[in-house]
């Protein structure tokens, strides 16, 4: 017997992401710079809570998630109808694609998050490319292709350039594509950890009923174990996207960590500082070295530009039980690009010794 299934899903090719579990033999000792996550990890208040709460997992967690949507409704200051949670941003980037895009033209600034090409191919999308390292310096070229009746996607800061594009600049596309009856989908998964910045167009999700938002907060409070992000729209995309929804796909324990989160403001405003310090002590050390130069992220990662090829040097690096994200997987980079993510000063130190004995 032949089994047979949609041809996009035979095309399907799963994206390649970094992290320890991206190697073949995953040790614990490894220092992960692939990963983004807040360098301040989880805060105590959340670790405190898991400890002591695991006996939670013998029920079902609640479906509709409604501590935590009020939570959230708190945080964002917009109304519960405009709330989507889900199991980590990436259920509901296929969610997305899955109830809008079949069929629709698509555009996608690249290089950026990958999983957007592939959840909206799984969805037979015809998709056009912009290739741009910094979209806010071709920002009037971009917004000329804004197709009509299909979609936009913007990584705000871009992942894995680090580059934040203005919220004046955001507003124009947003605009453009109300007017050629085009979505937006934004994702801000890493926007609360660029300082002394606030571009989010989060709030604007009450004007603009094409808008959509997404957010992750196990990017933001450092546990991407649990898997929990949250998105916001209009009351109708919301609606749509709940009837799709799979029933307990956030568990329980996320559920609490994340509340508990929203509570934690203070937990994001030292990862700031901490990102600030140590993102300049991080491109200030690793330009003056030769054959690398960092592009300039607002965010807790970094893009960095090399002479030499970026898997001989992720395996090299590895010698020293440090992991980069390799980047010539990202469609508009080629293997001269890796990305390093922000972490303590203890942990930069080690990456900038490494990385100064191939100059």
């Amino acid at each position: 017997m032949k089994i047979r299934t949609k041809s996009s899903i035979i095309r399907h090719i799963p994206v390649i992401h970094g992290g320890r579990h991206s190697l073949k033999n995953s040790n614990p000792q490894i220092l992960d710079f692939s990963s983004n996550i807040n360098p301040l990890g989880i805060p105590p208040s959340v670790k405190n809570f898991l400890k002591k709460n695991l006996d939670t997992i013998q029920n079902y967690p609640d479906l509709d998630s409604s501590e935590l949507i009020l939570s959230i409704k708190k945080y964002t200051q917009l109304d519960k109808s405009n709330i989507l949670v889900g199991n980590g941003a990436i259920e509901l980037i296929y969610n997305f694609c899955f109830a809008f895009l079949s069929g629709k033209k698509v555009l996608i600034p690249v290089p950026t998050f990958q999983e957007y090409e592939t959840a909206a191919k799984l969805n037979n999308s015809k998709i056009s490319f912009f290739k741009t390292l910094d979209l806010s310096e071709n920002i009037n070229s971009f917004i000329s292709k804004i197709p009509r009746n299909g979609c936009i996607f913007i990584c705000n800061p871009n992942n894995p350039t680090g580059k934040l594009l203005p919220k004046k600049q955001m507003l124009k596309i947003i605009q453009k594509a109300q007017k050629n009856s085009s979505l937006v989908f934004v994702d801000e998964c890493f926007i609360e950890l660029v300082p002394e910045s606030n571009e989010s167009v989060i709030s604007y999700i009450k004007k603009y009923d094409n808008l959509f938002v997404l957010r992750s907060l196990t990017k933001s409070f450092g546990f991407p174990g649990l898997r929990i992000g949250y998105a916001v729209a209009s009351k109708q995309i919301v609606e749509i996207l709940q009837k799709i929804k799979i029933p307990w796909s956030v568990n329980s324990l996320a559920q609490h960590a994340a509340k508990i989160s929203l509570n934690n403001k203070s937990h994001i405003t030292k990862s700031k500082l901490v990102i600030k310090k140590e993102s300049n002590f991080l491109k200030n050390k690793i330009n003056q070295f030769y054959g690398f130069e960092c592009c300039d992220s607002s965010t807790n990662f970094i893009l960095i530009k090399t002479i030499h090829d970026s898997t001989e040097l992720q395996k090299k690096l590895l010698k020293h039980k440090i992991l980069i994200r390799d980047c010539k997987n990202f469609r508009g980079l080629d293997n001269h690009y890796f990305r390093i993510a922000v972490k303590s000063h203890k942990d930069n130190i080690k990456l900038v010794k490494a990385l100064e004995n191939f100059t």
